[in-house]
């Protein structure tokens, strides 16, 4: 797909974006002195700034590429799974943020064994490690497979040069210098977004209005098909499976929570929540109508596209065949900025998991230094591993069976987080042992609906692993998750009848928030 090489001033910009990315590891080394300023950048970090990097840590190089090639290929209905999250953060962030600030020290599946036992911390941390596992090696092959398009440098060598960046600032600068550099990287992946707006208008003849009408006329912008069906992908699908992804990824992501953990207060975090994602959304819709406005670009315009090329790698091709140097090189560190953002954190992140949920279990006498030392081993091992599964996918080669691995990957082991975080807010009947019934209730089901899935997600239909006939699982596989969470927060409740009631901390639930609301502690 490489019709035009790289010009020396892109790769300047390239090299002197990553050479201020470990700049900024080696400035903020010295200050890391204690897992508080490690994992949290001791809590001292500006609203803006912590906003910025909920917003860089959102968008990822699959977002970049993703989007845009939605857009090109079909119509925004992915759009309203970003729609739902200021919905959701419109209902609870005003409690949630507090009640984790309060609650936890560092990781946000203390609440759960504060709530229910260690099982379901050790549950939800694991469902936090192995999704962002599979998430990690995704980003990095995706954005090493668009790289070595553009610029002909082999996939392996990008997967290696960029893992060991991001693992050097991580390991070195900790939470601060990550929120720091995702506050760049953010500026600069809106102003990659806006420069490659502004080319395809001034490209395109009549502008903003043709790019418009010709994309109306072909069912490119609209959020349908709008039936209620859960078999097929429609709006309902969208709008169901983003409010619990909303949840989950507000309530119980790490890397969110811990966020929330840097700012200066509970005031200036819920300011930063909202911030990241007031940015994030706009950001969303703007790379998904770059794909929309390339597809108006190459019908309106006579530039053909390579002959069977994929819908995700026309955005690519577009930055390399019609922008001039420099702009090439701008939109590229956009891209890498994209992916250092999100994997840094999700790094920073896992060692933090490891350390508070592990490493202090194991060993409850170890020092502040051993506990930093750990974290230090921990965001090596991540890092390591990210790119192994990144290497791993070059080996396997470029199919739909990579990005079905870690769709099953991540709906095994995040199945019912969210469920299991409404249950411990909302219902005060709810126990530990009726929410470890709900857990074995919730992987049971997520094993049967893997093994009997009858969907792809595109309307084909796959080879069964196992089929149960009349019984199959037949919904659309973004409906999985939904059912995970339903299954194990109504299993889980109604569980708990069947053992004996427990008293429940106020600070542990929504109505001990409503308490302190009414007594104007907060």
């Amino acid at each position: 797909m490489n019709e035009s090489s790289l010009h020396f001033i892109d790769y300047f910009i390239i090299v002197l974006s990553l050479i201020i990315t470990f700049w900024f590891g080696v400035r903020f080394s010295k200050k890391n002195t204690n897992t508080e300023q490690y994992f949290a950048a001791g809590g001292n970090i500006p609203a803006w700034a912590v906003g910025m990097s909920i917003f860089a840590t959102l968008i990822s190089s699959v977002t970049f590429l993703a989007y845009p090639g939605e857009g090109y290929k079909s119509n925004w209905i992915l759009l309203i799974q970003g729609f739902m999250v200021p919905v959701v953060l419109l209902f609870s962030i005003r409690f949630i943020v507090p009640l984790y600030r309060n609650v936890i020290g560092l990781s946000a599946y203390e609440y759960f064994e504060k709530r229910f036992g260690y099982l379901a911390r050790v549950y939800g941390s694991l469902g936090f490690i192995f999704a962002h596992f599979s998430k990690m090696g995704s980003v990095l092959f995706l954005l090493a497979l668009a790289l070595s398009s553009m610029t002909g440098v082999n996939t392996l060598s990008i997967i290696w040069i960029i893992g060991i960046a991001i693992v050097f600032i991580t390991l070195f600068g900790g939470m601060e210098a990550v929120i720091w550099l995702d506050v760049i990287q953010g500026f600069l992946l809106i102003l990659g977004g806006i420069v490659a707006i502004v080319v395809i208008l001034l490209k395109t003849d009549g502008g903003f209005g043709a790019i418009v009408n010709y994309a109306v006329d072909h069912d490119k912008i609209g959020f349908g098909p709008y039936d209620f069906d859960f078999v097929n992908l429609t709006f309902w699908v969208m709008v169901i499976n983003g409010t619990f992804y909303a949840i989950q990824k507000y309530g119980a992501d790490q890397t969110i929570v811990q966020r929330y953990l840097t700012a200066k207060s509970d005031k200036d975090a819920i300011k930063a929540a909202v911030l990241g994602i007031g940015i994030t959304v706009p950001v969303w819709i703007a790379f998904m109508f770059i794909g929309t406005a390339l597809f108006s670009f190459y019908g309106l315009n006579p530039v053909e596209l390579p002959q069977g090329i994929k819908s995700d790698a026309v955005f690519p091709h577009f930055i390399t065949t019609q922008l001039p140097p420099g702009l090439i090189g701008l939109i590229l560190s956009a891209l890498i900025a994209a992916a250092i953002s999100s994997l840094d954190a999700d790094l920073n992140c896992l060692a933090a998991v490891g350390v508070d949920d592990y490493y202090k279990r194991l060993y409850p006498n170890s020092s502040g230094m051993d506990q930093l030392r750990m974290g230090k081993i921990l965001v090596v091992v991540a890092g390591l591993a990210a790119i192994l599964v990144a290497s791993f996918y070059v080996f396997a080669g470029e199919n739909d069976g990579i990005l079905s691995t870690v769709f099953m990957l991540y709906a095994i082991f995040s199945g019912g987080i969210a469920g299991m975080l409404l249950l411990g807010l909302f219902v005060n009947r709810a126990n530990r042992k009726g929410l470890n019934v709900g857990i074995v209730a919730c992987i049971l089901f997520t094993g049967f609906a893997l093994l009997t899935s009858t969907s792809t997600g595109n309307g084909a239909n796959r080879h069964l692993l196992l089929d149960m006939g009349i019984y199959n699982y037949t919904q659309h596989k973004y409906m999985l998750g939904v059912y995970s969470h339903l299954v194990l927060f109504s299993v889980g409740w109604i569980a708990s009848y069947f053992f004996p009631k427990t008293e429940v901390p106020n600070n542990l639930t929504y109505y001990g928030y409503l308490e302190k609301k009414r007594k104007g502690l907060i």
